[in-house]
């Protein structure tokens, strides 16, 4: 079983949303021995659902995510997962803050550890429109196939 944490800043938008659309993409590839969760660097809103944009975007991708609640990363989390994968370098380097090198699981990037290089980030769309979560669904999408098919490893 391999347990891998989503993370952003808030827990709102970028994390949550590749939370379920990864779980969906698993889902559809039959690959059950992978558990997923999501969090935050920051304790903006911790309890909340996610943005409803986020929500409404998934929900016309036939995904439904308004059960997931906002919570913070805690020293737990370096231990429980396998693998940490950040939306962006601010908050890679806000978990190096905030826990050093400590707990077993690994760091990274979550697009360049899906095999996308270009772009590296995950770009927040909390203070843009519609159009912006679209974008980052559609990138999100992709990285879980991708990551699906490194999953699945070689044919």
């Amino acid at each position: 079983m391999k347990n891998i944490l989503f993370v952003c800043m808030g827990n709102i938008c970028r994390s949550p949303t590749a939370e379920a659309v990864f779980r969906h993409e698993l889902a559809q590839a039959g690959i059950g021995d992978v558990a997923l969760d999501s969090a935050g660097t920051e304790a903006y809103h911790v309890g909340q659902a996610p943005d409803r944009r986020s929500i409404a975007t998934a929900r016309c991708h036939g995904i439904d995510m308004s059960g997931l609640r906002a919570r913070q990363v805690v020293a737990d989390d370096l231990q429980r997962f396998d693998l940490l994968l950040c939306a962006d370098e601010v908050n890679l380097s806000a978990l190096h803050r905030r826990f050093g090198d400590g707990g077993r699981a690994e760091r990274r990037l979550l697009l360049p550890w899906a095999g996308i290089d270009t772009p590296r980030e995950v770009p927040d769309p909390y203070y843009d429109g519609r159009e912006a979560f679209d974008a980052v669904f559609e990138l999100l999408q992709h990285a879980a196939q991708r990551l699906c098919n490194r999953l699945r490893g070689p044919a």
